[in-house]
């Protein structure tokens, strides 16, 4: 959906209600809530896609160019669908962060996608997030599904994905 600016506003449409004065009804612009923020990834395939979205949550919670390559962490997650396959995906990786040894990813590289029983294991290339070395960006709490929408189509491999700040 797209968001309206106060410009764009207009009166859509005017209606009597029972008696009572005419009330004009306005579209108004849909809020940022101030404790989401949409993650917006695509790639050439649909690992890609998963791997740019860690990769840009990770972003979001520090300055990913500061952070060294230096230790890896696997994960495995599994899932009943598309959707909850990238729920559990970034939930699994935010959990390896906010566990010792606050494990942070530079870059990911999902190895097995197996896109029938819905399986993924993965790999995070980084370090330990240390407030020495690592600028604190905002905290990530929680992966959602509110409006999570993930496209593995041919020539469209996209995904939304709101998390919680």
């Amino acid at each position: 959906m797209k968001t309206k600016t106060e410009q764009e506003l207009k009166v859509v449409a005017t209606e009597k209600i029972h008696d009572k004065p005419n009330i004009n009804l306005v579209t108004l612009p849909d809020l940022d809530h101030p404790s989401d923020v949409q993650i917006h990834s695509w790639g050439d395939n649909i690992e890609e896609t998963f791997e740019q979205c860690a990769v840009g949550m990770f972003g979001y919670m520090t300055d990913l160019e500061k952070v060294d390559i230096v230790d890896v962490i696997d994960i495995e997650v599994s899932a009943s669908d598309l959707i909850n396959l990238m729920f559990r995906f970034l939930d699994e990786l935010l959990y390896k962060f906010s566990a010792e040894p606050n494990f942070i990813s530079k870059k990911i590289k999902i190895f097995e996608f197996d896109k029938e029983n819905f399986k993924i294991r993965a790999r995070g290339y980084g370090e330990p997030f240390t407030l020495e070395k690592h600028t604190q960006g905002t905290e990530v709490k929680a992966i959602t599904y509110s409006n999570m929408q993930v496209y593995d189509e041919e020539g469209h491999q996209e995904a939304f994905v709101i998390v919680d700040i």
